[in-house]
């Protein structure tokens, strides 16, 4: 069983910033492809950023465009979410995800635990 744990999750203020860690446990962490969700309110998850195998490729959702970055770390088995000029509709539990596949579009295999994100004056 492939263990994520997210961490560096807060309270910041608007406009700030924040980045989020994951560390996995998997031995081909190097394989795969990771992304990273979060649910709006009362629904699923949805994807915020994807990265493929290699972080050579990366994709985002519409409305983080430009402010959030995503990257990874192969050799420590680690993925990152740079976020910055947050806004309060930002606000919610992120969840790091190993793929099933070495793309960032594969389909999700593994979910962390979360972490909380409050963007709040």
């Amino acid at each position: 069983q492939v263990q994520l744990v997210e961490s560096g999750g807060g309270l910041v203020h608007p406009g700030g910033s924040v980045r989020l860690s994951c560390a996995a446990s998997d031995r081909s962490f190097a394989s795969y492809g990771m992304g990273w969700y979060r649910p709006p309110p009362g629904e699923a998850r949805e994807f915020v950023a994807g990265i493929n195998w290699s972080g050579g490729r990366t994709n985002y959702e519409d409305p983080v465009k430009g402010r959030f970055t995503i990257s990874r770390d192969n050799a420590k088995n680690m993925v990152y979410l740079q976020m910055n000029s947050l806004k309060t509709e930002d606000t919610a539990v992120y969840y790091c995800a190993q793929l099933n596949g070495s793309t960032w579009y594969s389909p999700v295999a593994y979910w962390g635990q979360g972490a909380q994100v409050t963007v709040s004056s």
